[in-house]
């Protein structure tokens, strides 16, 4: 989209509100899509509910692609924003119930990685769709989307559920089977499966293949007693968790990314390059620099952990997004071209995408997704990422009006200012969960929810 909007703007005529509309709506709707998401997964199982979000962004992909009015693209976007909130929920709970705790990070992070490569593939189309018809250019790099939709569709289908959500319907012989496939060892396999019937309410000692759970098979008693547990009245540990997970998708967006992300064209435009094929071309290397990061924390995340990737990721978006703010305020009170202002530009721009890539961005995903209970796994998951969703639309929509208010620098200081908040969030609200496995993360929270341990439980 951040190449499309130049020449959607220059076919449809449309106004600077406009603009941020367009930006802004796929992740309004998709806040809706990652809400239903959750009781959807919880309905239909964690693997159709990524075919039914493959289906839906593919419909929006090709409305986009067709759109012979702005009415009908703006459709095509908000159809897509559903399909995207589906998608971003479910995803990174797919990975995480299915793996062991020692690779969950590796495997959560993983669709990071898949949409790192998406962002960097839209950026190389747009260079070479630009090339074509007006009409036809821009229609291209939103319509061809709904290739790679329909092979996830197709290809989905071929994976196994997910062991805990067979399990919490009572298939206790079908998760079996498919934990000794996704396992290392019997021992393992069999290790996992007590775990998680403990979890769930089943005896360790019940051997049946298939269990009757009366509590979790009445729709409308467990609709209630979900969000009562999640949203109304949640003991201390589960308000942690929620605070936790919400906590840290707020800040993914609040932090700036999007601004960077989706007005990278005008960041640059602003900072001195001006021609058009330089834009999209400087945009390419985002996309590069984003998907070299990622893909180098989702191999060092089960290592290093998540704490001390968030902590170092947030402050070198502290720096890049102070040197950013200064080198565009000074390049916007400059009487003439400032080639060094131009440069640093560029450098912070590209600092900020590899700090916030090699933490904050994937640690964010994973974080959400292993925390919260089997019970309310899905439903807390829902909730963090229609907070996300609700901040980048926050973002992408007021971010033309905001640097047009503060100015681009002036923008860039107060995002500066919110990731300096985030960094004390993490530090004191967010416990370590490497190594730990799904079931345990109720124990490392209850125990953060003393205050008399908070700081050794964040120190350790």
């Amino acid at each position: 989209m951040s190449g499309a909007m130049i020449f959607i703007k220059e076919e449809f005529t449309i106004k600077q509100g406009q603009l941020e509309v367009l930006a802004g709506i796929l992740n309004l709707c998709a806040l809706v899509g990652s809400l239903c998401a959750g009781r959807t997964s919880d309905y239909i199982g964690r693997r159709y509910t990524i075919v039914l979000a493959a289906i839906i962004f593919m419909l929006g992909s090709i409305l986009m692609g067709y759109a012979p009015n702005f009415g009908v693209l703006i459709a095509g976007r908000c159809t897509a924003g559903i399909g995207v909130g589906f998608a971003l929920m479910i995803a990174p709970v797919y990975a995480a119930e299915i793996s062991s705790a020692n690779t969950r990070g590796f495997l959560s992070s993983l669709p990071e990685i898949g949409i790192s490569m998406g962002i960097l593939l839209g950026y190389v189309s747009n260079n070479i769709f630009a090339k074509l018809s007006l009409k036809l250019g821009w229609r291209m790099m939103l319509g061809i989307a709904a290739i790679p939709s329909l092979f996830l569709a197709i290809g989905v289908l071929k994976m196994p559920e997910s062991p805990r959500w067979l399990i919490m319907k009572g298939r206790v012989g079908e998760a079996k089977k498919i934990l000794k496939k996704v396992c290392d060892s019997t021992e393992e396999a069999e290790e996992r499966l007590r775990d998680i019937k403990k979890a769930v309410g089943i005896d360790e000692n019940n051997k049946d293949d298939i269990v009757e759970i009366q509590k979790l098979n009445k729709a409308g008693p467990k609709e209630k007693s979900v969000w009562k547990e999640l949203l109304f009245k949640p003991t201390p540990t589960v308000r942690r968790m929620l605070i936790a997970g919400v906590g840290i998708h707020f800040f993914e967006h609040a932090t700036g990314t999007e601004a960077v992300i989706l007005y990278g064209p005008r960041i640059f435009k602003k900072a001195g390059v001006t021609a058009r094929n330089k834009l999209l071309l400087a945009t390419v290397g985002i996309g590069l620099t984003k998907l070299t990061f990622i893909t180098i924390s989702t191999f060092i995340i089960d290592r290093i952990g998540r704490r001390k990737l968030l902590l170092f990721s947030i402050t070198g978006m502290i720096a890049s997004l102070t040197g950013l703010a200064t080198c565009l305020t000074v390049v916007e009170h400059a009487e003439k071209k400032l080639l060094w202002a131009l440069v640093m530009s560029l450098i912070f721009v590209y600092m900020f995408i590899m700090f916030f890539n090699i933490g904050l961005c994937p640690v964010c995903w994973v974080y959400s997704a292993e925390i919260f209970p089997n019970k309310l796994r899905a439903a807390g998951a829902s909730v963090s990422v229609a907070v996300n969703r609700m901040m980048n639309a926050t973002v992408s929509m007021s971010f033309l009006s905001l640097s047009d208010a503060l100015t681009i620098g002036g923008a860039f200081y107060l995002f500066a200012g919110v990731a300096v908040v985030a960094w004390f969030f993490v530090y004191f609200c967010l416990p370590e969960t490497m190594g730990r496995s799904l079931e345990e993360m109720d124990e490392l929270f209850t125990k953060g929810t003393d205050s008399s341990k908070n700081v050794e439980l964040v120190k350790s």
